[in-house]
């Protein structure tokens, strides 16, 4: 059967909430509207399993009859911030040289959101990397699952190795060298 591509739209919204347990979320529409159903596979076909309450996204829709349905994600932009960090090992860290630490692709070991962190590793380095979970939302994330692959941009913080910012895993590999 054909996709009714009249009912295709191309959608910005704010994500309303997004529970990764549950599996979906809700975004509203910037034009107003009822609210759009959020599946998680079309978080993971974008290469993500979460999405932080607040992120800006663009998405592609579909209407039916249950309603209307996200069907695509175009792009996505963490919550806005504060300038501050939100970490006390990120207070003498200059956010331009952070920027210009390159993204290593990653693979999760392990995060849990109660405790509020986890770790990864990046490919081909067997330490650790510490995972914040405020680091998560600044990054538009709010929940990351074992063996998830993601980009991170890795620092020496006071603890040790540790994700500055979380992106999708492609960008660690479209990221052009210098």
């Amino acid at each position: 059967m054909a996709e009714d591509l009249s009912s295709m739209y191309q959608v910005h919204g704010l994500v309303k909430w997004f529970d990764p347990a549950k599996g979906f979320g809700f975004v509203v529409s910037d034009a107003g509207g009822p609210d759009i159903l959020l599946h998680v596979n079309v978080l993971r076909n974008f290469g993500q399993s979460s999405i932080a309450d607040g992120a800006r996204i663009e998405i592609v829709t579909h209407r039916t009859e249950r309603g209307v349905q996200a069907v695509e994600i175009v792009s996505i932009t963490p919550p806005e911030r504060e300038d501050t960090p939100v970490l006390s090992d990120f207070a003498d860290i200059d956010l331009v040289e952070m920027r210009q630490c390159p993204l290593e692709p990653a693979r999760v070991k392990w995060f849990d959101k109660g405790k509020g962190f986890g770790f990864a590793n990046v490919f081909g380095r067997p330490e650790d990397v510490f995972l914040h979970v405020e680091v998560l939302r600044q990054s538009g994330l709010a929940d990351l699952q074992p063996g998830e692959a993601l980009a991170m941009r890795v620092i020496e913080g006071n603890r040790g190795r540790m994700a500055a910012e979380v992106q999708a895993w492609e960008l660690a590999i479209e990221e052009p060298e210098d």
